[in-house]
């Protein structure tokens, strides 16, 4: 059975001098490689060539990882004979690809509450301030809707980068389809915590990336209606996307189904290591690591509440469900400085920053200004977490932040 441990769980990190174990807690960021992938790609490897269009026994060989792989990920998302599902680099690319496919003139609808993923590839937006309940969501998007005149496509995050907290995906997408209204759904932080299947979300597509899935070799998907995907131009006009070119421009035809997006020569590894962990959840005890997680969400929240400098932000309140991803206002501190020093004396990796969601950060910190993606000038500190997450990781995190946040 594919493994899913994590390689490097044993590291060992020097913080003042002591030796520990490093507590990674940065999982929503980029996860680290589990087993299943890395042994994916070194099985691979030795028989590793170019895919579709060679006749020797490395290209057949890769050729059929390849396919193989993409069937995976099918079976993973729950895709049909009407879907394609496509490889792209992550989600960000996946969501731009797919803002270009969209028929021309239909409008973007979203929550402002996004990652800039999901915010700013998308051409006529429509913006919706971020909702403060899952039924003021509902009704804000049913409203918005109503008013809406010619095309459109609603898209969501599945699971918030910024709280964790999962958004009503299926009741947003059975009120946008009741309006004729396609739904796009962005997984990054869903499919690693969560089963995620087109039918059961709703969502005509669904997009995630590899180096949060555990399979960190530059791999994405997006998966969805073939339709719209086989009447927009070529993501990536060259080889592999065409069938015939004639000796004329414009003499040409292009291909369908995946290939028509897929230009140039395929990320065959990433391809085949994603899938190997796609593989590898769906035969694992989802409920058991479900469990597993919510124990350490609700250890690490239970211990934040003896460290009142820190203070847990929501978009719908404590009570949402959510998965293991907590952002903190750390009312007086530098989130950046805090950050540091829980790496540099308790041997703790975080996150401190507006982390690719701005508007979003901005409305939960109240700040007025902005600073580069990914930097603190004004932010959250973010603790997330997954496979290889244990209790000792919490305990040490809530021990280490109320040390710093105090001297």
């Amino acid at each position: 059975m594919p493994s899913l441990d994590i390689i490097g769980d044993d590291k060992l990190t020097l913080p003042g001098g002591e030796v520990v174990r490093f507590a990674h807690l940065d999982y929503a960021a980029s996860a680290p490689c589990v087993r299943a992938a890395a042994d994916a790609v070194a099985e691979l490897l030795p028989r590793y060539g170019s895919v579709h269009r060679g006749t020797g026994v490395r290209s057949q060989a890769s050729t059929i990882a390849y396919e193989l792989a993409r069937d995976v990920v099918a079976e993973f998302v729950g895709a049909g004979p009407d879907h394609s599902v496509i490889f792209t680099r992550n989600t960000t690319d996946a969501l731009n690809l797919l803002a270009r496919a969209l028929p021309p003139g239909t409008t973007t609808v979203q929550f402002d509450g996004e990652h800039h993923a999901n915010l700013l590839p998308w051409p006529n937006p429509l913006r919706l301030p971020a909702p403060g309940s899952p039924n003021t969501a509902v009704a804000a998007l049913d409203e918005a809707l109503r008013r809406l005149t010619g095309p459109a496509v609603f898209t969501v995050t599945g699971a918030s980068n910024v709280t964790g907290e999962l958004w009503p995906v299926r009741r947003l997408a059975d009120v946008a389809h009741a309006h004729g209204v396609r739904v796009v759904v962005d997984a990054a932080q869903l499919a690693p915590h969560r089963p995620v299947d087109l039918t059961e979300l709703g969502a005509d597509y669904l997009a995630f990336s590899g180096h949060k899935l555990y399979a960190p070799f530059g791999a994405g998907v997006l998966a969805g209606r073939t339709d719209w995907l086989d009447a927009a131009a070529p993501y990536l006009a060259g080889g592999g996307a065409s069938v015939a070119v004639g000796d004329r421009p414009g003499e040409l035809s292009w291909a369908t189904g995946p290939a028509r997006h897929e230009g140039g020569t395929p990320n065959l590894l990433g391809a085949v290591a994603l899938a190997a962990v796609c593989s590898a959840l769906i035969t694992a005890d989802r409920a058991a690591l479900h469990e597993h997680e919510q124990h350490l969400l609700g250890r690490l929240r239970d211990g934040l509440t003896a460290v009142p400098e820190a203070t847990e932000v929501s978009v719908f309140g404590p009570d949402q469900p959510r998965v293991g991803i907590v952002s903190l206002h750390l009312r007086g501190h530098d989130p950046a400085e805090v950050a540091q020093r829980l790496s540099r004396e308790h041997g703790i990796g975080v996150r401190a920053g507006q982390f690719c969601a701005h508007p979003l950060v901005r409305r939960l910190t109240g700040a007025a200004t902005t600073g580069a993606c990914g930097t603190a000038a004004t932010g959250l500190l973010r603790a997330s977490f997954g496979l290889g997450s244990t209790a000792e990781d919490v305990d040490r995190f809530v021990t280490g932040l109320a040390e710093v946040l105090r001297t």
